[in-house]
């Protein structure tokens, strides 16, 4: 009988050596690095990537926004429009830029905002705006959590300053501290100005933290909890925190309702008091029919971090009859992270879409905010009166890749 033992012994795939990207052209952002490094990506994958090797954005400015790059994706862009929008801070009519593959979502937004604009315009508000980071500290006991969180709240003044000198734009507004147990988690408030600025407050907080491991008697800290819910859907998202509370909303009269939406207001309520009760049993956060979408499409135009659609998508859409017959529908975003400086927003087609909305640079990432909510209401109307008058799949074997026209 052989030896359990006589066998050649495989390979683990793990024994293998790591096939790493060569060190001179890993660190490279020029145009020859990055050309070297989709080349080598080419031989490693015996895959051709012609397309991903055409691109028009300068290969220094990708630095600080992505790691090893071998060129740009794609997507295709449309214009969506006219939107008439009377905001506080973005005031006129607007052609939004989008970005998506899916058939009939750029039709479908259109027609909301047509519908929108012959109403009048919609209303657009910014009614808070602060972002929220949470870490963790941990005690011996409950007595000392406890007064652990008294001595914050006393040294408030000394945490602020040693958060703030990290930033010349971030502000922070308040501390909130939030005892469980011999923990305790403590929430930074702050103001970000035009940027979505987590990258800014997560260094501003770990600053303060170090302060105050120093000087408040805490054993130890995480600078995440997750009680801010950074990229993850919540409740607690209902009540703000992660970005800029905003609402936007129209009247439209009944002629209008039937002419664009191909529907009443009578019927998108209905629609809309029967779909509520889905959303209730599905145990959503909040009502919407396709916030992601939108939100989605004018994020990749607009070089906005993408994964924040997760907490921007919670929120509520609601449809109202008046007294008069006509309907009024609005759309309220709790939590919409949105910024105009940093990030990917001046990265070549995306700052030209963010130019498209004149929402470029310092002091218009609340106008950009405004745009964004008028854009998911026209959504939200041109869904839902599709759902109401039975147009859904109707629409999207006309318009969607199935048949396109």
């Amino acid at each position: 009988m052989e030896s359990l033992n006589s066998h050649p012994r495989r390979q683990n795939p793990l024994d293998r050596p790591v096939d790493l990207v060569p060190r001179m052209i890993r660190q490279g952002y020029d145009r020859t690095c990055i050309d070297s490094r989709r080349q080598w990506v080419e031989e490693k994958t015996a895959c051709q990537l012609p397309h991903i090797g055409r691109y028009s954005i300068d290969g220094e400015q990708m630095r600080g926004n992505i790691e090893n790059p071998i060129g740009a994706v794609q997507v295709p862009v449309g214009a969506a429009g006219p939107l008439l929008l009377k905001g506080e801070h973005a005031i006129g009519t607007f052609y939004v830029p989008m970005a998506t593959t899916e058939g009939a979502l750029v039709r479908s937004y259109e027609r909301g905002m047509v519908a929108v604009t012959r109403a009048g315009g919609a209303s657009a508000r910014v009614q808070s705006d602060e972002n929220t980071i949470s870490p963790v500290f941990s005690f011996t006991d409950i007595d000392a959590a406890h007064e652990f969180s008294l001595r914050v709240r006393d040294e408030e003044p000394n945490i602020r300053r040693e958060a703030e000198s990290t930033t010349r734009h971030g502000r922070l507004l308040r501390i909130e501290c939030n005892a469980t147990g011999r923990q305790v988690i403590v929430s930074f408030c702050y103001s970000t100005a035009d940027a979505s600025g987590m990258n800014m407050i997560v260094n501003a907080t770990e600053r303060a933290c170090e302060w105050i491991e120093r000087n408040c008697a805490a054993r130890s800290h995480y600078i995440f909890s997750g009680l801010s819910s950074e990229k993850r859907a919540s409740g607690r998202l209902f009540w703000g925190g992660k970005g800029k509370k905003v609402t936007a909303g129209a009247l439209l009269p009944a002629t209008t309702v039937k002419a664009y939406l191909h529907t009443t207001p009578e019927r998108l309520v209905h629609m809309w008091h029967h779909t509520v009760i889905g959303h209730i049993h599905a145990n959503s956060l909040g009502y919407n029919g396709q916030f992601a979408n939108g939100l989605a499409a004018v994020f990749i135009a607009c070089g906005q971090d993408v994964a924040n659609i997760v907490n921007s998508a919670v929120g509520v859409t609601s449809f109202e009859a008046t007294e008069e017959g006509d309907l009024y529908a609005s759309v309220t975003l709790p939590s919409l992270t949105v910024g105009t400086v940093g990030g990917g927003t001046s990265l070549g087609t995306a700052r030209e879409c963010l130019e498209m909305l004149g929402c470029t640079g310092a002091g218009s990432a609340e106008a950009f905010a405004e745009i964004v909510a008028a854009t998911l209401l026209a959504g939200e109307l041109s869904m839902g009166s599709a759902i109401a008058s039975g147009e859904f799949v109707q629409a999207h074997e006309k318009y969607g890749r199935n048949r396109p026209e």
